[in-house]
């Protein structure tokens, strides 16, 4: 049966990864102005355009469907005389590995820094990233979100994420925004955590009141996360190079 699974699980995988139709790029970035713009550590989010892609928006409500590291040239770490891979990602087909930016040329993106990294935890991330390479992707979940493809189902809106939380839980296998999840975790970064707010009797009818944040489980994220987090900056490249709307040419 193993075999059998093999076959049905790939088959799948060639059908979810097709591109659709209705795509439309609204606001496409060159690969040379993001490779201007973007820093290790960086987080890229993607619009896609494969039947994949659309069951993600679904349950996300978000116009992100995939995720992506900026890693910077990691050419020497990775032994290969490809200097353009500069992005890392997990892929429902390759699994983890490193891809250049021009791949995502003609798509719609954002960028989300992370604010105040050391230069330390930066590298740390771009480490996590690198050693993740080779991992496969969780077919498990592929397999799920298929169900919310055709037609797509009135699941409560509340209830979304949590289809989410799905997947075989092999830790060798991860899904696209997990595993950039986990790399922020590591250097104990926040994306975004449960906030519990607590009082605290300090004497004299004085009260202080504290946040305590728990770390939500890596399988909870999704590539809006990034987007939505009080903890990154979305970095938009043309107002970052200097933008003078005086400067426009409009067509009369």
């Amino acid at each position: 049966m193993a075999w059998i699974n093999e076959k049905l699980s790939n088959a799948l995988v060639r059908f979810l990864s097709g591109k659709v139709k209705e795509y439309e790029p609204f606001s496409v970035t060159s690969g040379d102005i993001l490779r201007a713009t973007l820093k290790p550590g960086d987080v890229l989010l993607v619009e896609g355009n494969q039947r994949f892609s659309v069951a993600v928006k679904y349950l996300t409500q978000s116009t992100w469907s995939h995720a992506a590291m900026y890693v910077g040239d990691i050419s020497a770490a990775l032994n290969s005389e490809h200097k353009s891979y500069m992005l890392i990602e997990a892929d429902i087909k390759k699994g983890v590995h490193a891809l250049p930016l021009s791949f995502y040329e003609g798509y719609n993106t954002r960028i989300c820094r992370p604010v105040g990294l050391t230069d330390q935890d930066r590298q740390r991330l771009v480490e996590f990233m690198i050693d993740s390479i080779g991992m496969g992707y969780d077919l498990k979940n592929v397999i799920d979100l298929a169900r919310y493809l055709i037609p797509t189902p009135p699941v409560p809106i509340r209830w979304r994420r949590r289809m989410l939380s799905l997947g075989s839980g092999d830790p060798t296998r991860v899904i696209c925004s997990t595993r950039i999840a986990q790399a922020f975790q590591h250097v104990r970064y926040p994306i975004l955590p449960h906030v519990e707010v607590t009082t605290r009797y300090t004497g004299m009818y004085h009260y202080t009141m504290e946040e305590i944040l728990h770390i939500r489980h890596h399988s909870l994220f999704t590539p809006r996360d990034f987007d939505l987090s009080p903890y990154f900056k979305v970095v938009k490249p043309t107002i970052e190079e200097d933008f003078d709307y005086q400067q426009l040419t409009w067509n009369k």
